[in-house]
């Protein structure tokens, strides 16, 4: 299997206006090269949050803007056989993630996730969202529980601490002068909030798992209410921790190792690090890539005053098209 050098080193031995193409040209090889030996159609979905940490958040997480790319990546796909989705992200917002998971289900009637590298927040409610999650020993899912916005910093929804604090008021009237600052600080709305979202989150991936990956097992509704629990859940310790493979399974998850099927790990490897290359070479923000021939990028545009779009069939010998999705 070639190294993110070896391609590298292969891709500096190209000139360089010709990179752009044969990074694109290569991209859609592998999906095809992976959707032929899965016996599935691909759809990769990448974001550059790695190699573009100074890109705003909105820009390389999962959001409502995602749902047009996904559709122009499926079309034209067989629709009688399953889908792999090849997912790389940090996440974003639980109402994109659903509204992808319910379009997929409306086309695919199977669907298996793989991980090349993280799936992280509402990466992993999307995987939870499928039939089986294709993992190996680098791979990792991420906890699901709710980020709020608390003026310029970001909390957990498990944080808002207004039952704590009614809990030590009432024991110690005293530590309500310690307490005033940070209720003030959370606003009367917040907690509601708070238990809105956890509830959202937990109750989404709940009715996936009992209705896809759960559907055949004994007592599916219960084990998907565990499952939710447990990905939603405020034991985690920080809303990046990285929950791999064997954690997955112990939570049984429906887990393929990727090693079983050493071909298929060199291809999906090669594919995500040659469109690690790509973020690194150009602008795009995320990407997506169809077996069936599709390659789209995503934009952020300078200055951070928006997102400009790029679609793009890349066929060969083309040069891209502008257009939104």
């Amino acid at each position: 299997m070639p190294s993110w050098f070896d391609l590298q080193d292969e891709l500096n031995g190209i000139e360089p206006e010709e990179r752009g193409d044969h990074i694109a040209g290569r991209l859609r090889e592998l999906a095809a090269q992976i959707g032929a030996r899965y016996d599935r159609n691909v759809l990769y979905y990448a974001s550059s949050f790695l190699q573009k940490p100074q890109v705003p958040g909105l820009f390389t997480s999962i959001n409502m803007e995602d749902i047009n790319g996904f559709m122009a990546g499926v079309h034209g796909h067989d629709f009688s056989k399953g889908l792999l989705l090849v997912l790389h992200t940090p996440g974003g917002m639980a109402e994109a993630a659903q509204t992808i998971v319910d379009y997929l289900r409306s086309k695919f009637s199977a669907i298996d996730v793989l991980v090349p590298t993280y799936a992280m927040s509402a990466g992993t409610m999307i995987a939870l969202g499928c039939d089986r999650v294709v993992m190996g020993k680098q791979s990792q899912l991420g906890p699901t529980d709710p980020q709020l916005i608390v003026g310029n910093r970001a909390f957990s929804a498990h944080s808002i601490q207004f039952e704590e604090a009614k809990a030590e008021i009432s024991a110690n009237p005293t530590l309500a002068h310690a307490w005033a600052p940070v209720l003030r600080s959370f606003g009367p709305a917040l907690l509601q909030e708070a238990r809105k979202s956890i509830s959202y989150g937990e109750t989404l991936v709940r009715d996936w798992l009992e209705q896809y990956m759960f559907a055949e097992r004994d007592d599916p509704a219960s084990q998907a209410k565990d499952v939710a629990a447990h990905f939603g859940g405020n034991q985690h310790g920080s809303h990046g921790r990285r929950i791999n493979r064997d954690e997955a399974k112990q939570q049984n998850v429906e887990v393929i190792d990727l090693e079983d099927d050493q071909d298929l790990q060199e291809e999906v490897l090669t594919l995500y690090h040659l469109s690690t290359i790509a973020f690194e070479m150009g602008p795009a923000a995320k990407s997506v890539v169809s077996s069936n021939g599709k390659a789209l990028d995503q934009e952020h545009a300078d200055g951070g005053r928006g997102s400009a779009v790029r679609v793009a069939p890349l066929e060969d010998g083309s040069r891209r098209q502008g257009h939104h999705w």
